[in-house]
């Protein structure tokens, strides 16, 4: 019970630093600024939105095994190849791996060494996220047990100091109106979920190294680590929220996010304060970095049947992120948001879905609410990119990017009352109940 006991922090704080990256450090102290008295309220839609969702994927996760596949298969084989390949390759070497060396070098190194170089900076980091990803059995281990204890010891640093010696009052009023709907939408930026389904398998596969090899154990192995990890989230998530309130008189809602928990971080620490801020940074992007490089060879050796071997996946991942860091933060972004808005709100709908699968009989409910999902997502990016599609806009909860829902609903109602062609073998029996 001792040695179970402890593999579940383990597993728990490893997914914890897995989950917190860069972008998790500087969406809450924003919300503080713009909630002033009211960050109790803007932050709990943020862990609403953000912890909330993170954790109904992993619940997801952990009944079907860890295997993105088996989340997104009764919409279709062909949906789930493309739609697990799409969050895989964007979780991967192409949008979020890269952004956390490029973001690592440009908060955490380029402000301590002038001059240095990032295109030595990126072949370091990836160099080590290669070291300390090639053996996946290794992966969660090595998080769990030495870097998240770093990363939860500086953030405390951070967070204690500012509660001590806090930097301004708490009676400034909200700069915005409905503050716990913008909760819910920053926290819904953060994509954790997306996350949430490839990290799931490192973290299945690292207790089956373990010797967990009971479908039941690993379920509520694997939902009692999330559950420490959402706890640790949601005690960092708290304290930052409460450092960026503390300012709220000092910077208005136009601040660079980036800027303002650097320029937090130096009021209160002073120039240790950049050492320390470089130390969350890097661990937090190293950790997430070794932790989607990990699922994401996993995902793609499994789809393959082992044609694709981990290391090799491994190997090209770690070069190819080591090439796009290159472009730096700004045009990761540029590039990413488009393309993780479109495959969002599908991979949700799936998660959901999945949690009552074995009350939802019909295929095509889940085929008919996801290609909705799917539909809607693509239109709201082209009115994004400025080719005006006003009905997208004016859809129920488009303020909170939630404009998919009605019509997911609708479309799933409808979806249910077309019959299905029997098949042999149907998706969801290798989804555990």
């Amino acid at each position: 019970m001792i040695q179970k006991n402890k593999d579940v922090v383990i597993v728990g704080f490893a997914l914890f630093a897995m989950f917190f990256g860069a972008g998790n450090l500087i969406f809450p102290p924003f919300l503080g600024v713009i909630s002033g008295s009211s960050w109790m309220t803007g932050f709990g839609g943020f862990v609403l939105a953000d912890v909330g969702l993170a954790l109904l994927a992993i619940i997801a996760a952990a009944k079907c095994g860890g295997e993105v596949s088996k989340i997104l298969g009764r919409a279709g084989n062909g949906l789930a190849i493309v739609l697990g390949s799409a969050i895989m390759i964007c979780l991967g070497p192409l949008l979020a791996i890269p952004r956390t060396a490029a973001t690592t070098f440009e908060m955490g190194v380029a402000p301590l060494v002038s001059g240095f170089s990032p295109v030595l900076f990126s072949l370091i980091f990836f160099a080590l996220t290669f070291i300390l990803t090639i053996k996946p059995s290794k992966v969660v281990d090595i998080i769990g047990q030495f870097l998240t204890p770093l990363l939860l010891l500086a953030l405390a640093v951070l967070i204690v100091k500012g509660i001590i010696t806090p930097l301004g009052d708490l009676n400034n009023s909200p700069m915005i109106e409905g503050v716990f709907a913008e909760g819910i939408a920053q926290g819904y930026q953060t994509m954790d979920p997306l996350g949430a389904v490839a990290l799931s398998a490192v973290i299945i596969t690292s207790l089956a190294n373990k010797g967990y090899t009971k479908s039941n154990e690993k379920i509520k192995l694997t939902l009692q680590a999330g559950i420490i990890a959402g706890i640790g989230l949601c005690i960092v998530y708290g304290g930052l929220a409460y450092l960026g309130a503390t300012v709220s008189g000092v910077y208005d809602q136009n601040v660079s996010q980036t800027s303002l928990i650097v320029n937090i971080t130096a009021s209160l620490l002073g120039y240790p304060g950049k050492i320390i801020l470089a130390l969350i940074v890097t661990l937090a992007c190293l950790t997430t970095a070794i932790g989607l490089t990990s699922a994401t060879a996993q995902y793609f050796e499994k789809i393959t049947k082992g044609k694709l071997n981990y290391g090799l996946i491994v190997t090209v991942v770690c070069i190819f992120s080591a090439v796009v860091s290159n472009f730096g933060v700004s045009t990761i972004i540029k590039f990413s948001a488009p393309i993780l808005n479109m495959i969002y709100p599908a991979t949700i709908v799936l998660i959901i879905m999945t949690l009552f699968t074995e009350k939802i009989k019909n295929d095509n409910t889940f085929k008919a609410a996801t290609y909705m999902a799917l539909f809607i997502s693509i239109l709201t990016v082209v009115n994004d990119l400025g080719i005006s599609i006003p009905m997208v806009t004016k859809l129920p909860f488009a303020p909170l990017g939630f404009n998919w829902i009605v019509p997911v609903i609708i479309a799933g109602i409808i979806g249910s009352f077309i019959p299905q062609r029997k098949r042999p073998n149907r998706q969801d029996k290798n989804i555990t109940a």
